[in-house]
C-alpha cells in the first residue's frame, strides 16, 4: 500500500502500485504508521516527500468499500469511519517535524487533495493531473476539518470557489495561477519528483531545529490546528 524509504536527509513515502490509492482504513492506518516512523527518526534537516505510483496520486476515501456494506445505513457509517480515521494523518502531518513537499504524479482528487494541502509544499505535473473536489458532483457534504484546511490553504475566495463549488478540474498552470499548487513545470512522474527532491536538498541544507518548524506551522493555521487538537509549543526567545 505504501512505503518510506530514507535517502540521506529525505524520508521518501510513496503510495505503491498503479490504482487509484484509494483511502481504506487499512491504508490510513499504514499511512500514520510510516509518519510515525519518519517522527521517530527525524532529525536536524529532515524532510518528508510524499508521492504515489501510475496515474494517481489519491483518488479520496474507498467509497467501493463503503458501498459494500449492504445497507445506506453501514454505507454512511463506513464514511464516516474515514472521515474520522483520516484526521490523525492531517494531523500528523501539521505536527511532523521538518518540512514536507507533495509531489503529485497524477490526480488529486477529493480527500487525496486534502492529503497533499496537507503538506507545506505541493508540485504537479504539467502533462498529467487534476485537481478535483468530487464532493458537489456526487451528493457528499464536507467535513468540517476539510474546509478548515481549504481555508487555511488557499487564499482567495474565488480560488476556493473554483475548487469547491465548481466541480471543475483543475490543471497544473491553473492550479499555480490560483495558489493552490507552488509548481507545475514538470513533464513526467521522474521529473515532479526530483524538482521536489532538489527543493527537499535546499531544504535540509538549513538544518533547521525540527520542534521550532513544526510549532511555527502549527501557530499559522490555529482553526485548523484546534480541530486536531494541536498545540503550538512556545520556545523561549534565544538571546542576540
Amino acid at each position: 500500500m505504501c512505503t518510506l524509504e530514507k535517502r540521506g536527509d529525505l524520508f521518501l513515502l510513496t503510495l505503491t502500485g498503479d490504482g487509484e490509492h484509494r483511502f481504506h482504513p487499512n491504508t490510513i492506518a499504514s499511512i500514520i504508521s510510516l509518519l510515525e516512523q519518519a517522527k521517530s527518526q527525524s532529525k536536524r534537516g529532515s524532510v518528508l516527500i510524499t508521492t504515489a505510483n501510475g496515474k494517481f496520486f489519491s483518488n479520496g476515501f474507498d467509497l467501493a468499500w463503503a458501498q459494500s456494506s449492504g445497507s445506506k445505513t453501514a454505507a454512511a457509517e463506513r464514511l464516516h469511519h474515514m472521515v474520522e480515521s483520516f484526521k490523525p494523518v492531517v494531523a500528523a502531518l501539521l505536527d511532523l517535524p521538518m518540512p514536507t513537499i507533495a509531489a503529485l504524479n497524477g490526480h488529486a482528487a477529493a480527500a487525496g487533495l486534502m492529503l497533499a494541502l496537507s503538506h507545506d509544499y505541493v508540485f504537479m505535473r504539467n502533462d498529467r493531473g487534476v485537481l478535483y473536489m468530487s464532493e458537489v458532483d456526487i451528493g457528499l457534504s464536507m467535513p468540517d476539518y476539510f474546509a478548515a484546511i481549504v481555508r487555511s490553504k488557499i487564499g482567495t475566495s474565488a480560488a476556493r470557489r473554483e475548487v469547491f463549488l465548481s466541480g471543475k478540474k483543475i490543471r497544473g498552470e491553473e492550479a499555480v495561477a490560483l495558489g493552490i499548487v507552488d509548481s507545475a513545470a514538470h513533464d513526467s512522474e521522474e521529473g515532479v519528483l526530483e524538482a521536489t527532491v532538489r527543493l527537499g536538498e535546499k531544504l535540509a541544507a538549513k538544518k533547521w531545529s525540527g520542534e521550532v518548524y513544526a510549532s511555527i506551522r502549527k501557530s499559522l493555521y490555529p482553526e485548523l490546528c484546534g480541530m486536531l487538537n494541536l498545540e503550538a509549543k512556545i520556545f523561549a526567545t534565544p538571546k542576540l
